[in-house]
């Protein structure tokens, strides 16, 4: 067991949220019982994935994309009223980390991202400490855009959508997990081969081909499994309290 505030002010000096300048509030969103016993994680607070935690007993419930984003609609209804409703009358807290989570050195989505491809980060780029959130590292060994598409597919479970940038063989890589596909200029100023993001845009595509770099949108989701899960599986040993990642199917 752990008191709900140590368990908050532990994740954020461990992901040290101070040093983002980010798109929504980072930590604890919704306020529920004071101590924590189970945590679930998921990657988004979706009403399925709260559903699923009440179901598990959650005493709180952790997630990369959480609630009130700049320029939304402020108030509570409808869906959000939903969403809300169900934490509450549960007595469940919602932690949420969005770019700290992306950006953590060992339990980020970047980092485990780069695991799971094989890729050892050289570098970093884009906004955030540290050099930015995004990262690049050199392939185990030259392939072509295909083999690594094919590579990517195999890894995340999820076949990529693939844009190439002119045949060559790739040797350096560039990712960063979500929508992040308006950095591939920046990967693409790096002298990087290929790049990899979630999301893709219309105009991903004509960049992709005009820069002369591979890119590939793996999926938001697909990307972004990896940090809560780390997260969670981290405060768990450090508190000994229960934890569960749900999968929420998404395939975005």
């Amino acid at each position: 067991m752990v008191r709900l505030n140590e368990l908050v002010s532990w994740s954020n000096n461990l992901l040290q949220v101070d040093e983002y300048q980010d798109y929504c509030p980072n930590g604890l969103q919704v306020e529920g019982r004071d101590e924590v016993r189970r945590l679930v994680s998921g990657v988004t607070a979706s009403l399925a994935l709260i559903e699923a935690a009440v179901a598990a007993g959650a005493d709180a419930l952790l997630v990369h994309h959480g609630w009130f984003w700049n320029g939304e609609d402020a108030r509570v209804v409808g869906m959000k009223q939903r969403r809300l409703k169900r934490l509450l009358e549960n007595d469940i807290s919602l932690l949420a980390y969005h770019l700290p989570l992306d950006g953590h050195g060992e339990l980020g989505n970047n980092a485990l991202l780069g695991q799971v491809l094989g890729v050892a980060p050289e570098g970093r780029f884009g906004k955030g400490p540290g050099g930015g959130i995004a990262m690049y590292g050199a392939l185990p060994a030259a392939m072509s855009g295909a083999d690594l598409a094919a590579l990517i597919g195999q890894r995340l479970g999820r076949v990529p959508l693939h844009v190439s940038g002119g045949g060559r063989p790739l040797r350096r890589i560039g990712w960063c997990s979500g929508a992040a596909q308006g950095m591939i200029g920046e990967a693409a100023a790096l002298g990087l081969d290929g790049f990899i993001s979630g999301e893709v845009s219309e105009a991903t595509v004509h960049a992709a081909r005009e820069l002369g770099i591979d890119y590939f949108a793996a999926g938001h989701h697909a990307t972004e499994r990896y940090g809560v899960q780390a997260l969670g599986e981290h405060l768990s040993r450090k508190f000994a309290i229960d934890h569960q990642f749900i999968e929420i199917e998404n395939p975005a």
